[in-house]
């Protein structure tokens, strides 16, 4: 599928970090003002505030200041007065400052940018398994979700590790008891199927390259309507809390989505600790949490979807352990829950093992 045969970072301990004077005015000789970079550091955590201040280096006489952050008004002074804003709330990632400076009769803009991150050590779960259950190894799985009881299952056509051999985009409705597939609309080679979310009666399939998504019936499969996003990106994986539709596009950052027209809404940026974490893959939404599968490895982590940070995470290496090594079998990828067993289901690209587990909080 995605061709990265490696990834650079470490779930707990990668520094992704950006120097304020980077994001200065791009001729600041021409500038009366700029931010006063020696009181900024390069990273904050939602329990510290920022200091704002404006350096006047002309002895221009300002009138008032107003500072926006991420394009939003966050406040205004009046002349030099110094600046204080509490992160207590704000999305994590960068905060782009800006400082609107009037001074008599004229206008200077000054910007500059910080980053947020999260100041919570993710719990380390465990998990017993359950169930074991066959499962097509056929199906590249790239989404899985419950809804009424039944399992419905997304599908791309990755070529196969060993022979190559690619597999066909599908969207599918499971007996996840006995693996047998109930129903099945499949896609044309140039169409890479993607994750799927469940809403209002409706399926809902990203594609990962056309920057399509595909609306269809859940009872009957019959296809409703396209939906472009609302700019071109990749799609992945795909959740909804109960109004609004979540999906990420291969990086750090899951969109936040109208299902009537994928306009977006909002965006969380999702970091463990002081690191940025790339590669969401698939979603799910439980409990108020995103619970999502990092693309290549195998862990989920567990996302607080008001900020972006990770609060738990999940080590499933030894389920691979206990899947049978078969031609073109592929990494771990795929999680539903299933309200009626609180349980989750996990699987793999290939897998011919589909297995129940109950997280131990």
């Amino acid at each position: 599928m995605r061709k990265y045969n490696a990834l650079t970072f470490i779930l707990l301990a990668v520094v992704f970090t950006v120097s304020c004077t980077s994001c200065k005015n791009e001729n600041p000789s021409e500038s009366f003002f700029s931010f006063n970079e020696d009181v900024l550091k390069a990273q904050y955590n939602p329990k510290e505030s920022i200091k704002l201040e404006i350096l006047n280096t002309q002895n221009k006489k300002i009138d008032s200041i107003i500072y926006s952050i991420n394009d939003k008004k966050v406040g205004a002074v009046k002349g030099t007065d110094k600046f204080s804003f509490d992160f207590k709330d704000q999305k994590l990632g960068y905060q782009n400052l800006k400082a609107n400076i009037y001074f008599e009769g004229e206008k200077e803009v000054d910007s500059s940018r910080v980053e947020l991150i999260s100041d919570i050590t993710p719990k380390v779960l465990s998990y017993t398994i359950v169930n074991t259950y066959p499962h097509d190894h056929q199906a590249y799985i790239e989404g899985l979700e419950f809804y009424n009881d039944t399992l419905y299952e997304a599908t791309g056509n990755g070529a196969g590790n060993d022979t190559g051999i690619k597999g066909i985009s599908s969207l599918r409705k499971v007996d996840y008891k006995t693996g047998k597939v109930l129903k099945k609309v499949e896609y044309p080679e140039e169409i890479f199927g993607e994750g799927i979310s469940i809403l209002n009666g409706k399926i809902y399939q990203l594609t990962y390259k056309q920057n399509e998504c595909y609306v269809y019936d859940v009872n009957t499969f019959k296809k409703l309507k396209t939906l472009s996003y609302y700019k071109p990106m990749e799609g992945w994986g795909m959740t909804n809390d109960g109004k609004n539709l979540y999906y990420n596009d291969g990086s750090e950052k899951i969109h936040i989505v109208n299902p009537e027209n994928l306009q977006q809404i909002d965006y969380i940026n999702v970091y463990s600790a002081n690191s940025k974490v790339p590669y969401v893959n698939e979603l799910e939404w439980v409990d108020g949490k995103i619970y999502s599968n990092i693309y290549q490895r195998n862990f989920v982590i567990v996302i607080n979807p008001k900020n972006g940070a990770v609060e738990a995470m999940l080590d499933l290496s030894d389920l691979e352990k206990k899947r049978t090594k078969l031609a073109d079998v592929d990494v771990l990828n795929g999680i539903a829950y299933n309200p009626k067993t609180k349980t989750f289901f996990v699987t793999g690209k290939n897998w011919d093992k589909m297995f129940e587990i109950k997280i131990n909080q």
